[in-house]
Protein backbone atom coordinates (compact mmCIF):
# COMPACT_ATOMS: atom_id res chain seq x y z
CA UNK A 1 0.00 0.00 0.00
CA UNK A 2 1.77 3.27 -1.37
CA UNK A 3 0.52 6.86 -0.42
CA UNK A 4 2.65 9.24 -1.15
CA UNK A 5 1.09 12.44 -0.97
CA UNK A 6 2.56 15.58 -3.14
CA UNK A 7 1.44 19.18 -2.09
CA UNK A 8 2.10 19.51 -6.22
CA UNK A 9 -0.24 17.30 -7.14
CA UNK A 10 -2.83 19.18 -4.45
CA UNK A 11 -1.75 22.27 -6.23
CA UNK A 12 -2.47 21.25 -9.27
CA UNK A 13 -6.17 19.34 -8.41
CA UNK A 14 -7.27 22.85 -7.10
CA UNK A 15 -7.24 24.53 -10.07
CA UNK A 16 -8.58 22.15 -12.29
CA UNK A 17 -10.04 19.22 -9.90
CA UNK A 18 -13.51 19.18 -11.62
CA UNK A 19 -10.96 17.90 -14.29
CA UNK A 20 -13.50 18.58 -16.94
CA UNK A 21 -14.38 22.45 -16.82
CA UNK A 22 -11.89 25.05 -17.48
CA UNK A 23 -11.44 27.31 -14.07
CA UNK A 24 -10.93 30.85 -14.24
CA UNK A 25 -8.79 30.69 -11.17
CA UNK A 26 -4.83 30.69 -10.39
CA UNK A 27 -2.77 27.46 -9.31
CA UNK A 28 -2.63 27.94 -5.79
CA UNK A 29 -3.78 26.79 -2.67
CA UNK A 30 -3.15 26.54 1.36
CA UNK A 31 -0.96 23.50 2.64
CA UNK A 32 -3.25 20.63 2.88
CA UNK A 33 -3.35 18.31 6.43
CA UNK A 34 -1.38 15.78 6.67
CA UNK A 35 -3.53 12.82 5.09
CA UNK A 36 -1.76 9.85 7.34
CA UNK A 37 -2.77 11.90 10.90
CA UNK A 38 -6.08 14.08 9.74
CA UNK A 39 -9.48 12.38 9.63
CA UNK A 40 -11.93 13.65 6.89
CA UNK A 41 -13.21 16.87 7.37
CA UNK A 42 -17.02 17.32 8.04
CA UNK A 43 -19.03 18.67 5.29
CA UNK A 44 -20.05 21.97 6.10
CA UNK A 45 -23.23 22.10 4.02
CA UNK A 46 -26.70 21.59 5.69
CA UNK A 47 -26.35 19.06 8.12
CA UNK A 48 -26.07 15.26 6.78
CA UNK A 49 -25.82 12.12 8.34
CA UNK A 50 -21.64 11.25 8.42
CA UNK A 51 -20.20 9.59 4.96
CA UNK A 52 -18.37 6.25 6.16
CA UNK A 53 -15.09 5.60 4.47
CA UNK A 54 -15.96 1.66 4.60
CA UNK A 55 -14.93 -0.27 1.77
CA UNK A 56 -17.82 -2.51 0.95
CA UNK A 57 -17.80 -3.99 -2.43
CA UNK A 58 -20.22 -2.25 -5.20
CA UNK A 59 -22.71 -5.26 -6.30
CA UNK A 60 -21.60 -5.80 -9.90
CA UNK A 61 -23.48 -8.97 -11.23
CA UNK A 62 -26.32 -7.23 -13.39
CA UNK A 63 -30.08 -7.75 -12.59
CA UNK A 64 -31.27 -10.27 -14.27
CA UNK A 65 -33.39 -9.25 -17.56
CA UNK A 66 -31.93 -5.72 -17.64
CA UNK A 67 -29.83 -4.83 -20.92
CA UNK A 68 -26.70 -6.15 -21.42
CA UNK A 69 -25.77 -3.97 -24.24
CA UNK A 70 -26.04 -0.12 -24.33
CA UNK A 71 -26.13 1.33 -27.45
CA UNK A 72 -25.96 5.06 -27.98
CA UNK A 73 -28.86 5.20 -30.41
CA UNK A 74 -32.24 6.80 -29.84
CA UNK A 75 -35.12 4.46 -28.66
CA UNK A 76 -37.77 6.24 -30.55
CA UNK A 77 -39.02 4.84 -33.87
CA UNK A 78 -38.56 6.88 -37.02
CA UNK A 79 -35.26 8.84 -35.83
CA UNK A 80 -33.17 10.00 -38.38
CA UNK A 81 -30.09 10.99 -36.90
CA UNK A 82 -28.31 14.50 -38.14
CA UNK A 83 -25.26 13.18 -40.77
CA UNK A 84 -22.01 14.95 -40.94
CA UNK A 85 -19.84 14.00 -43.32
CA UNK A 86 -16.28 15.79 -43.24
CA UNK A 87 -13.02 15.86 -45.30
CA UNK A 88 -10.08 17.77 -43.49
CA UNK A 89 -6.84 18.45 -44.31
CA UNK A 90 -4.08 19.52 -41.75
CA UNK A 91 -0.98 21.30 -41.95
CA UNK A 92 0.70 20.62 -38.68
CA UNK A 93 3.64 22.89 -39.17
CA UNK A 94 1.87 25.92 -39.85
CA UNK A 95 -1.31 25.06 -37.46
CA UNK A 96 -3.74 25.54 -40.78
CA UNK A 97 -6.86 23.01 -41.17
CA UNK A 98 -8.81 23.16 -44.63
CA UNK A 99 -12.46 21.54 -44.32
CA UNK A 100 -15.17 20.48 -46.53
CA UNK A 101 -18.88 19.14 -44.83
CA UNK A 102 -22.18 18.48 -45.51
CA UNK A 103 -24.74 18.31 -43.09
CA UNK A 104 -27.32 16.42 -44.03
CA UNK A 105 -30.37 17.08 -41.21
CA UNK A 106 -34.17 15.30 -40.51
CA UNK A 107 -36.36 17.56 -38.36
CA UNK A 108 -36.98 15.02 -35.26
CA UNK A 109 -39.30 17.24 -33.20
CA UNK A 110 -42.96 17.20 -33.56
CA UNK A 111 -42.79 21.45 -34.03
CA UNK A 112 -41.94 22.87 -37.31
CA UNK A 113 -38.58 24.95 -37.89
CA UNK A 114 -38.36 28.35 -38.50
CA UNK A 115 -34.46 28.68 -38.76
CA UNK A 116 -31.85 26.33 -38.80
CA UNK A 117 -28.95 27.02 -36.52
CA UNK A 118 -25.13 25.82 -36.64
CA UNK A 119 -22.93 26.22 -33.36
CA UNK A 120 -19.34 27.32 -34.64
CA UNK A 121 -16.99 27.06 -31.59
CA UNK A 122 -14.33 27.85 -33.63
CA UNK A 123 -15.74 31.23 -34.70
CA UNK A 124 -15.53 32.27 -30.74
CA UNK A 125 -11.37 32.89 -31.39
CA UNK A 126 -10.45 35.89 -33.26
CA UNK A 127 -9.35 35.16 -36.81
CA UNK A 128 -9.85 31.29 -36.29
CA UNK A 129 -12.82 30.73 -38.87
CA UNK A 130 -12.57 31.62 -42.31
CA UNK A 131 -15.99 30.71 -43.96
CA UNK A 132 -16.15 29.83 -47.97
CA UNK A 133 -18.90 28.19 -49.55
CA UNK A 134 -22.11 27.86 -47.72
CA UNK A 135 -24.93 26.30 -50.18
CA UNK A 136 -28.16 23.69 -50.20
CA UNK A 137 -27.87 20.32 -50.77
CA UNK A 138 -28.96 21.19 -54.64
CA UNK A 139 -25.91 23.66 -54.75
CA UNK A 140 -27.84 27.01 -54.69
CA UNK A 141 -25.82 29.43 -52.28
CA UNK A 142 -27.12 30.21 -49.14
CA UNK A 143 -27.52 34.20 -49.06
CA UNK A 144 -29.77 34.91 -45.80
CA UNK A 145 -28.15 33.81 -42.70
CA UNK A 146 -27.05 35.45 -39.39
CA UNK A 147 -23.53 35.42 -38.02
CA UNK A 148 -23.26 35.70 -33.83
CA UNK A 149 -20.60 35.05 -31.88
CA UNK A 150 -19.98 30.94 -32.17
CA UNK A 151 -23.24 30.87 -33.76
CA UNK A 152 -24.41 30.45 -37.40
CA UNK A 153 -28.49 31.21 -37.90
CA UNK A 154 -29.90 30.55 -41.22
CA UNK A 155 -33.40 31.54 -41.66
CA UNK A 156 -35.90 29.25 -43.95
CA UNK A 157 -38.03 30.32 -47.08
CA UNK A 158 -40.48 27.85 -45.89
CA UNK A 159 -40.59 25.92 -42.84
CA UNK A 160 -38.88 22.09 -42.01
CA UNK A 161 -41.86 20.69 -41.28
CA UNK A 162 -41.58 17.31 -38.88
CA UNK A 163 -39.81 14.50 -40.79
CA UNK A 164 -38.64 16.64 -43.43
CA UNK A 165 -34.67 16.61 -44.73
CA UNK A 166 -32.35 19.47 -45.35
CA UNK A 167 -29.05 19.41 -46.68
CA UNK A 168 -25.68 21.74 -46.24
CA UNK A 169 -22.45 22.11 -47.72
CA UNK A 170 -20.28 24.16 -46.00
CA UNK A 171 -15.90 24.90 -46.75
CA UNK A 172 -14.36 26.59 -44.00
CA UNK A 173 -10.33 27.32 -42.95
CA UNK A 174 -9.47 27.41 -39.81
CA UNK A 175 -5.88 29.16 -38.51
CA UNK A 176 -5.67 27.22 -35.47
CA UNK A 177 -4.90 29.12 -32.14
CA UNK A 178 -2.15 28.78 -29.14
CA UNK A 179 -4.45 29.51 -26.29
CA UNK A 180 -2.23 30.07 -22.70
CA UNK A 181 -3.53 28.79 -20.25
CA UNK A 182 -5.30 32.48 -19.65
CA UNK A 183 -6.77 32.63 -22.77
CA UNK A 184 -10.15 33.94 -22.20
CA UNK A 185 -9.68 33.09 -18.24
CA UNK A 186 -9.34 29.19 -18.83
CA UNK A 187 -7.32 26.42 -20.39
CA UNK A 188 -8.92 26.03 -23.73
CA UNK A 189 -8.10 22.24 -25.50
CA UNK A 190 -9.25 23.84 -28.89
CA UNK A 191 -5.64 24.84 -31.01
CA UNK A 192 -2.21 24.06 -30.83
CA UNK A 193 0.89 23.76 -28.48
CA UNK A 194 4.45 22.86 -29.32
CA UNK A 195 3.46 19.38 -28.01
CA UNK A 196 0.55 18.64 -29.89
CA UNK A 197 -2.58 19.89 -31.81
CA UNK A 198 -6.00 19.37 -30.73
CA UNK A 199 -9.14 19.30 -33.09
CA UNK A 200 -12.77 19.41 -30.75
CA UNK A 201 -15.58 21.12 -31.64
CA UNK A 202 -13.74 22.07 -34.57
CA UNK A 203 -16.93 22.11 -36.85
CA UNK A 204 -20.21 23.41 -37.35
CA UNK A 205 -22.84 21.32 -35.83
CA UNK A 206 -26.67 21.62 -35.13
CA UNK A 207 -27.89 21.49 -31.57
CA UNK A 208 -31.01 19.77 -30.12
CA UNK A 209 -33.99 21.72 -30.66
CA UNK A 210 -36.70 21.88 -28.06
CA UNK A 211 -40.27 22.55 -29.32
CA UNK A 212 -41.77 25.48 -26.87
CA UNK A 213 -38.08 26.47 -26.12
CA UNK A 214 -35.73 26.41 -29.33
CA UNK A 215 -32.59 25.39 -29.71
CA UNK A 216 -30.14 24.62 -26.60
CA UNK A 217 -27.68 26.51 -27.76
CA UNK A 218 -25.85 28.69 -24.18
CA UNK A 219 -23.21 31.62 -23.95
CA UNK A 220 -19.93 30.32 -23.03
CA UNK A 221 -19.48 30.87 -18.95
CA UNK A 222 -15.98 31.75 -18.09
CA UNK A 223 -16.10 27.85 -16.50
CA UNK A 224 -17.79 24.97 -17.34
CA UNK A 225 -19.13 23.51 -20.30
CA UNK A 226 -22.24 24.90 -22.10
CA UNK A 227 -22.64 23.05 -25.29
CA UNK A 228 -25.42 20.86 -25.87
CA UNK A 229 -25.03 17.25 -28.52
CA UNK A 230 -27.42 15.50 -30.22
CA UNK A 231 -26.75 11.90 -31.21
CA UNK A 232 -24.96 12.10 -34.96
CA UNK A 233 -23.38 10.05 -37.20
CA UNK A 234 -20.00 10.77 -38.54
CA UNK A 235 -18.07 10.46 -41.54
CA UNK A 236 -14.76 11.92 -40.96
CA UNK A 237 -11.28 11.60 -43.63
CA UNK A 238 -8.25 13.36 -42.61
CA UNK A 239 -5.41 14.04 -44.27
CA UNK A 240 -2.14 15.09 -43.01
CA UNK A 241 -0.42 17.33 -45.19
CA UNK A 242 2.93 17.83 -43.60
CA UNK A 243 5.77 14.97 -44.48
CA UNK A 244 6.78 14.47 -41.11
CA UNK A 245 6.43 10.65 -40.58
CA UNK A 246 6.08 10.87 -37.21
CA UNK A 247 2.58 12.82 -36.14
CA UNK A 248 0.04 10.33 -35.08
CA UNK A 249 -3.85 10.57 -35.12
CA UNK A 250 -5.70 10.14 -31.58
CA UNK A 251 -9.28 10.23 -32.54
CA UNK A 252 -12.62 9.05 -31.54
CA UNK A 253 -12.99 6.55 -33.38
CA UNK A 254 -10.64 3.65 -35.48
CA UNK A 255 -9.13 4.56 -38.39
CA UNK A 256 -9.04 2.56 -41.90
CA UNK A 257 -5.66 4.41 -43.60
CA UNK A 258 -5.63 4.21 -47.29
CA UNK A 259 -3.96 6.15 -49.68
CA UNK A 260 -2.54 8.83 -47.34
CA UNK A 261 -6.35 8.96 -45.93
CA UNK A 262 -7.73 8.05 -42.40
CA UNK A 263 -10.88 7.09 -42.70
CA UNK A 264 -12.89 7.15 -39.56
CA UNK A 265 -17.04 6.03 -38.90
CA UNK A 266 -18.52 7.04 -35.64
CA UNK A 267 -22.13 6.52 -35.52
CA UNK A 268 -24.90 7.48 -32.56
CA UNK A 269 -22.35 10.13 -30.95
CA UNK A 270 -22.10 13.16 -29.37
CA UNK A 271 -19.07 14.71 -31.06
CA UNK A 272 -15.89 13.71 -33.17
CA UNK A 273 -12.48 14.36 -31.47
CA UNK A 274 -9.33 14.08 -32.41
CA UNK A 275 -5.55 14.94 -31.32
CA UNK A 276 -2.11 14.96 -33.30
CA UNK A 277 1.69 14.98 -32.14
CA UNK A 278 4.87 13.72 -33.18
CA UNK A 279 5.37 13.18 -29.54
CA UNK A 280 2.74 10.42 -28.56
CA UNK A 281 3.81 7.11 -26.99
CA UNK A 282 0.77 4.82 -27.80
CA UNK A 283 -0.08 2.11 -25.42
CA UNK A 284 -2.99 -0.38 -25.43
CA UNK A 285 -4.46 -2.85 -24.04
CA UNK A 286 -8.21 -4.84 -24.42
CA UNK A 287 -11.03 -4.89 -22.29
CA UNK A 288 -14.20 -7.41 -23.43
CA UNK A 289 -14.63 -6.12 -27.49
CA UNK A 290 -12.96 -2.59 -26.36
CA UNK A 291 -9.44 -1.48 -27.15
CA UNK A 292 -7.92 1.18 -24.86
CA UNK A 293 -5.13 3.78 -26.41
CA UNK A 294 -3.49 5.47 -24.46
CA UNK A 295 -1.03 8.37 -26.33
CA UNK A 296 1.25 9.86 -23.68
CA UNK A 297 4.19 11.79 -24.37
CA UNK A 298 7.78 10.16 -23.90
CA UNK A 299 8.96 11.51 -19.97
CA UNK A 300 5.80 9.97 -18.79
CA UNK A 301 6.51 6.75 -19.74
CA UNK A 302 5.10 5.37 -15.65
CA UNK A 303 2.13 7.65 -15.67
CA UNK A 304 0.84 6.88 -19.19
CA UNK A 305 1.22 3.06 -18.12
CA UNK A 306 -0.85 3.76 -15.20
CA UNK A 307 -3.53 5.38 -16.88
CA UNK A 308 -3.93 2.96 -19.45
CA UNK A 309 -4.56 0.40 -16.74
CA UNK A 310 -6.74 2.74 -14.54
CA UNK A 311 -8.75 3.39 -17.78
CA UNK A 312 -9.11 -0.63 -18.95
CA UNK A 313 -9.71 -1.30 -14.99
CA UNK A 314 -12.53 1.78 -14.77
CA UNK A 315 -13.53 0.58 -17.98
CA UNK A 316 -14.46 -2.66 -16.87
CA UNK A 317 -16.10 -1.92 -13.65
CA UNK A 318 -18.16 0.70 -15.61
CA UNK A 319 -19.67 -2.09 -17.95
CA UNK A 320 -20.88 -4.06 -15.44
CA UNK A 321 -22.51 -1.07 -12.77
CA UNK A 322 -23.89 0.52 -16.08
CA UNK A 323 -24.12 -1.18 -19.26
CA UNK A 324 -21.22 -2.19 -21.90
CA UNK A 325 -19.48 0.57 -23.68
CA UNK A 326 -20.50 0.50 -27.37
CA UNK A 327 -17.45 2.10 -28.95
CA UNK A 328 -14.18 -0.63 -30.63
CA UNK A 329 -11.83 2.19 -28.76
CA UNK A 330 -11.35 4.47 -26.15
CA UNK A 331 -8.38 6.63 -26.55
CA UNK A 332 -7.28 8.67 -23.33
CA UNK A 333 -4.70 11.73 -24.35
CA UNK A 334 -2.25 13.26 -22.27
CA UNK A 335 -3.27 17.13 -22.58
CA UNK A 336 -0.77 19.84 -23.31
CA UNK A 337 -3.01 22.18 -21.09
CA UNK A 338 -3.48 21.97 -17.41
CA UNK A 339 -6.98 20.74 -17.21
CA UNK A 340 -8.88 17.85 -18.26
CA UNK A 341 -11.77 16.91 -20.67
CA UNK A 342 -14.38 14.66 -22.11
CA UNK A 343 -15.76 13.39 -25.41
CA UNK A 344 -17.39 10.77 -27.06
CA UNK A 345 -14.89 8.14 -27.31
CA UNK A 346 -11.73 10.32 -26.21
CA UNK A 347 -10.60 12.10 -23.75
CA UNK A 348 -7.96 14.25 -22.32
CA UNK A 349 -5.74 14.32 -19.01
CA UNK A 350 -3.62 17.59 -17.88
CA UNK A 351 -0.16 16.75 -18.37
CA UNK A 352 0.02 18.07 -14.63
CA UNK A 353 -1.76 15.10 -13.43
CA UNK A 354 0.77 13.34 -15.62
CA UNK A 355 3.94 15.40 -14.02
CA UNK A 356 2.86 14.96 -10.59
CA UNK A 357 1.99 11.16 -10.18
CA UNK A 358 2.99 9.90 -6.74
CA UNK A 359 3.47 6.24 -7.42
CA UNK A 360 0.59 5.28 -5.21
CA UNK A 361 -3.22 4.30 -6.38
CA UNK A 362 -4.21 7.41 -3.84
CA UNK A 363 -3.29 10.00 -6.39
CA UNK A 364 -5.21 12.33 -8.37
CA UNK A 365 -4.03 11.15 -11.55
CA UNK A 366 -5.83 7.38 -11.34
CA UNK A 367 -9.07 9.56 -9.61
CA UNK A 368 -9.39 11.90 -12.50
CA UNK A 369 -8.73 9.06 -15.43
CA UNK A 370 -11.45 6.68 -13.88
CA UNK A 371 -13.76 10.27 -13.67
CA UNK A 372 -13.51 10.83 -17.71
CA UNK A 373 -14.35 7.40 -18.18
CA UNK A 374 -17.33 7.56 -16.02
CA UNK A 375 -17.97 9.93 -18.73
CA UNK A 376 -18.20 7.82 -21.21
CA UNK A 377 -22.09 6.99 -19.87
CA UNK A 378 -22.63 10.27 -17.91
CA UNK A 379 -22.36 12.87 -20.97
CA UNK A 380 -21.52 10.42 -23.67
CA UNK A 381 -24.38 7.96 -24.04
CA UNK A 382 -26.90 9.83 -21.77
CA UNK A 383 -26.23 13.57 -22.93
CA UNK A 384 -27.68 16.60 -20.65
CA UNK A 385 -27.62 20.49 -20.51
CA UNK A 386 -24.24 20.79 -19.61
CA UNK A 387 -24.87 24.57 -18.69
CA UNK A 388 -27.99 24.69 -17.24
CA UNK A 389 -28.11 20.90 -15.61
CA UNK A 390 -24.62 20.25 -15.37
CA UNK A 391 -24.78 17.60 -12.07
CA UNK A 392 -26.42 15.05 -14.15
CA UNK A 393 -22.64 14.67 -15.74
CA UNK A 394 -20.59 15.59 -13.34
CA UNK A 395 -22.16 14.69 -9.96
CA UNK A 396 -21.82 11.16 -11.33
CA UNK A 397 -18.67 10.96 -12.74
CA UNK A 398 -17.74 12.33 -9.58
CA UNK A 399 -18.93 9.65 -7.40
CA UNK A 400 -18.24 6.80 -9.84
CA UNK A 401 -14.63 7.50 -8.78
CA UNK A 402 -15.79 5.94 -5.68
CA UNK A 403 -17.05 2.87 -7.36
CA UNK A 404 -13.44 2.28 -8.80
CA UNK A 405 -11.95 2.82 -5.10
CA UNK A 406 -14.21 0.54 -3.39
CA UNK A 407 -14.07 -2.09 -5.58
CA UNK A 408 -10.33 -2.15 -7.03
CA UNK A 409 -8.30 0.24 -4.46
CA UNK A 410 -10.37 -0.28 -1.21
CA UNK A 411 -6.88 0.65 0.54
CA UNK A 412 -6.80 4.49 -1.15
CA UNK A 413 -10.89 5.07 -0.53
CA UNK A 414 -9.76 6.76 2.25
CA UNK A 415 -7.72 9.10 0.85
CA UNK A 416 -10.23 10.08 -2.30
CA UNK A 417 -12.72 10.87 0.75
CA UNK A 418 -9.97 13.18 2.42
CA UNK A 419 -8.37 14.74 -0.43
CA UNK A 420 -10.66 14.54 -3.41
CA UNK A 421 -13.99 15.54 -1.57
CA UNK A 422 -13.83 16.68 2.29
CA UNK A 423 -10.68 18.60 2.07
CA UNK A 424 -12.40 21.37 0.09
CA UNK A 425 -15.91 21.56 2.69
CA UNK A 426 -18.25 21.30 -0.74
CA UNK A 427 -21.43 23.30 0.09
CA UNK A 428 -24.15 25.08 -2.53
CA UNK A 429 -27.21 23.53 -4.11
CA UNK A 430 -26.07 20.46 -6.94
CA UNK A 431 -28.94 22.13 -9.05
CA UNK A 432 -26.99 25.05 -10.33
CA UNK A 433 -25.65 26.58 -13.43
CA UNK A 434 -22.10 26.88 -14.88
CA UNK A 435 -23.08 30.99 -14.45
CA UNK A 436 -22.72 30.70 -10.90
CA UNK A 437 -21.88 34.47 -9.98
CA UNK A 438 -20.31 33.53 -7.03
CA UNK A 439 -17.23 32.12 -9.10
CA UNK A 440 -16.07 29.07 -10.12
CA UNK A 441 -14.94 27.64 -6.15
CA UNK A 442 -18.17 27.62 -5.48
CA UNK A 443 -19.60 26.20 -8.98
CA UNK A 444 -17.04 23.11 -8.74
CA UNK A 445 -17.68 22.83 -4.99
CA UNK A 446 -21.47 22.85 -5.60
CA UNK A 447 -21.90 20.41 -8.93
CA UNK A 448 -18.98 18.09 -8.74
CA UNK A 449 -18.25 17.43 -4.72
CA UNK A 450 -21.37 18.27 -3.14
CA UNK A 451 -22.96 16.51 -6.04
CA UNK A 452 -20.79 13.67 -5.17
CA UNK A 453 -21.95 14.10 -1.48
CA UNK A 454 -25.57 14.11 -2.58
CA UNK A 455 -25.28 10.66 -4.38
CA UNK A 456 -23.71 8.97 -1.15
CA UNK A 457 -26.71 9.85 1.00
CA UNK A 458 -29.02 9.06 -1.87
CA UNK A 459 -27.23 5.44 -1.77
CA UNK A 460 -27.04 4.98 2.12
CA UNK A 461 -30.85 5.76 1.80
CA UNK A 462 -32.08 3.48 -0.63
CA UNK A 463 -29.65 0.54 0.06
CA UNK A 464 -27.08 -0.89 -2.52
CA UNK A 465 -29.31 -3.25 -3.57
CA UNK A 466 -31.77 -0.40 -4.88
CA UNK A 467 -29.10 2.07 -5.55
CA UNK A 468 -27.13 0.06 -8.29
CA UNK A 469 -30.22 -1.58 -9.87
CA UNK A 470 -31.44 2.03 -9.77
CA UNK A 471 -28.25 3.20 -11.82
CA UNK A 472 -28.31 0.60 -14.27
CA UNK A 473 -31.68 0.71 -15.28
CA UNK A 474 -31.43 4.90 -15.14
CA UNK A 475 -28.70 4.64 -17.75
CA UNK A 476 -30.59 1.58 -19.91
CA UNK A 477 -33.97 3.48 -20.47
CA UNK A 478 -32.07 7.13 -21.11
CA UNK A 479 -29.29 5.85 -23.42
CA UNK A 480 -29.10 7.90 -26.48
CA UNK A 481 -31.59 10.58 -24.99
CA UNK A 482 -30.46 13.92 -23.57
CA UNK A 483 -32.00 13.65 -20.23
CA UNK A 484 -32.73 16.09 -17.43
CA UNK A 485 -33.42 16.30 -13.43
CA UNK A 486 -36.98 14.75 -14.46
CA UNK A 487 -35.80 11.94 -15.80
CA UNK A 488 -33.23 11.25 -13.25
CA UNK A 489 -35.91 10.99 -10.25
CA UNK A 490 -38.66 10.03 -12.34
CA UNK A 491 -36.57 6.67 -12.93
CA UNK A 492 -35.27 7.01 -8.72
CA UNK A 493 -39.35 6.84 -7.74
CA UNK A 494 -39.59 3.72 -9.03
CA UNK A 495 -36.82 2.28 -6.59
CA UNK A 496 -37.27 3.91 -3.14
CA UNK A 497 -41.08 3.93 -1.22
CA UNK A 498 -39.15 6.43 0.76
CA UNK A 499 -39.77 10.33 1.06
CA UNK A 500 -36.92 11.80 0.10
CA UNK A 501 -37.75 14.98 0.79
CA UNK A 502 -35.83 15.68 3.36
CA UNK A 503 -32.86 14.90 1.52
CA UNK A 504 -33.61 16.92 -1.93
CA UNK A 505 -34.17 19.95 0.30
CA UNK A 506 -30.58 19.62 1.68
CA UNK A 507 -28.96 19.65 -1.83
CA UNK A 508 -31.30 20.82 -4.26
CA UNK A 509 -32.71 24.62 -4.21
CA UNK A 510 -35.14 23.60 -7.28
CA UNK A 511 -37.24 19.79 -6.16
Amino acid sequence: MKFRFSLLSLALLTSFISACTSPQVPISTPSPPNPFTQSPQSQTNTPTSPHPTATSTVPVTPTAGLPQQATATPESPGISLPQYTLSAVLNYAQHHLSVEEQIDYTNNSSAALSDLLLIVEPSRYPGVFQLGDLTWGDGQPVTDYEREIGLLRIPLAEDLQPGEQISLSITYQLDLPSPSPSYYGRPVPFGYSSRQTNLVDWYPFIPPYVPGEGWLAHNAGPFGEHLVYDLGDFTVDIQLSDSNPDLVIAASAPAVTNDGWHHYEHNNARNFSWSVSDQYVLTTTTVDSTVVLAYHFPFDDEAGEVVLDTTAESLELFNTLFGPYPRKTLSVVEADFLDGMEYDGLFFLSKGFYNSYSGGTGDYLIAIAAHETAHQWWYGALGNDQALEPWLDEALSTYSERFYYENLHPEALDWWWTYRIYYYQPRGWVDGTIYNPEGYWAYRDAIYLNGALFMDDLRKEMGDEAFFEFIRVYAAEHVGQIVTADNFFDTLASFTPSDLSPLLENYFKNR
